[in-house]
């Protein structure tokens, strides 16, 4: 409810910034404060995730006790990861043919030699492949790596685990405790979540204003129509296999959805997620395992958002892409975005170095740039949705699933149908 209060708060303030600053100055300076605010509730989040990472895939491991467990989870994690990578990039494609979000708008199309400042020369698969491995796990800390410093995590777990039993268990349980005291700085840190909502929607809102939201909304529109089927897909897959639990763990995600979309930042949401997974019943073992390793494999949001913005900037250009053409591109963009989340503006990233490839001007990504925060908006609370899921049935499949208190609850029999031993029998459980 805070987070909502703060969400609505800042788009009243930005609003009000808008259409009463002076000067386009003043504006700037005004706003800049708001950024100050959630840059410094963003730094608080990066602060944590490199030690909380680190602490709970260790323990994770380490409590495993064999690396058949760890092949065989991250084995089921990845097979879920690159269906909902397929089914995303392929309802991207499918929207943006059908809802045609680029044709006929009628916007000043910007020159073929503009630059978008977009470090795209980073992005190579043979690049990706090298980043992956940390040439000093301080640098990957440093820089909250999150997929240099899984590997380097997963290392030092499965070493522990190997080690004949007793020889590590000194530094087992400083590192079990570890994730109780991250988890503890993670509550005192998201307690400043409502301040940090507020401040980024009213640095977005007043530096943009709401009219940029009329002026696209065509696309935002068709985008947000395409994320709703999206999450509706995930939501049904996650139903096959958890039943009508996968309602309770999105009930029990709201605040995190909320956390995500308001700030844009799926490292904001990435601490709350595995505190709620936790609730929900998934086994820490296998949470954080999976979750880090969904935020580079499994980011279906965005998936889908490069699929659909680099079909939006052929059609705004009215540039024809035949269907092979179309999934040779899905085929590169399973690919390259597989090691985006190190780099800067990731999907963006993406789709700039993707466009070349099929002869679209790379100029053409100016046209969604100014309205991309209400996008990645989105796209981050969806990547949310699909990680979440993602944990809860890779749980579901290593039997590590508990009941919450509410499924016991349910499960209990109707008025008039106790039964004292079955009573006795539960509350033992």
């Amino acid at each position: 409810m805070r987070i909502m209060i703060g969400m609505v708060l800042g788009i009243i303030a930005g609003w009000a910034v808008n259409t009463m600053a002076s000067s386009p100055a003043a504006l700037k300076e005004i706003a800049s404060y708001f950024t100050l605010l959630s840059d410094i509730f963003l730094r608080l989040i990066k602060m944590i995730i490199a030690p909380l990472v680190f602490s709970t895939v260790v323990a994770g491991i380490a409590n495993m006790g064999d690396s058949k467990s760890v092949g065989r989870v991250g084995g089921k994690a990845l097979l879920w990861f690159i269906t909902a990578s397929i089914v995303s990039l392929l309802l991207g494609c499918l929207m943006a043919n059908l809802l045609q979000p680029g044709a006929g708008l009628g916007m000043p199309l910007p020159a073929a030699n503009a630059a978008t400042n977009l470090a795209t020369a980073n992005l190579t698969f043979n690049k990706f492949l090298l980043n992956v491995f940390p040439t000093s796990v301080f640098s990957a800390f440093a820089t909250n790596q999150i997929l240099q410093i899984l590997v380097f995590s997963i290392f030092f777990g499965l070493a522990i685990a190997s080690l004949p039993k007793g020889h590590a268990s000194t530094i087992t349980k400083y590192t079990d405790e570890l994730v109780h005291v991250m988890i503890k700085v993670t509550d005192f840190v998201m307690s400043f979540a409502p301040i940090g909502v507020f401040a980024a929607m009213a640095a977005a809102i007043a530096t943009q204003g709401l009219g940029v939201l009329a002026t696209y909304g065509k696309l935002i529109g068709s985008f947000y129509i395409a994320l709703a089927l999206l999450s509706l897909i995930l939501i049904f897959a996650g139903w096959l296999f958890l039943g009508r639990r996968v309602m309770t763990l999105m009930q029990m995600m709201r605040s995190v959805f909320l956390l995500a979309f308001s700030t844009a930042s799926s490292e904001a949401a990435y601490p709350k997620t595995m505190e709620q997974l936790e609730k929900f019943g998934a086994s820490n073992r296998v949470t954080s395992f999976v979750l880090p390793l969904g935020y580079s494999f499994n980011l279906d949001g965005s998936m889908l958002y490069q699929s659909f913005a680099i079909l939006f900037i052929a059609q705004a250009y009215g540039i024809d892409m035949p269907i092979s053409q179309q999934l040779m591109m899905l085929g590169v963009l399973m690919v390259s975005s597989k090691g985006m989340a190190g780099v800067a503006r990731a999907s963006l990233v993406v789709v700039a170095a993707v466009l070349p490839m099929f002869n679209l001007p790379e100029s053409g990504l100016l046209l969604i740039m100014a309205i991309d925060q209400f996008l990645d908006m989105g796209r981050t609370a969806i990547n949310v949705v699909g990680n979440s899921i993602a944990c809860a049935v890779v749980a579901k499949w290593e039997g590590q699933l508990a009941e919450t208190k509410d499924d016991r609850i349910e499960d209990m029999p109707a008025e008039g149908e106790f039964d004292t031993v079955a009573i006795q029998e539960q509350a033992a459980k």
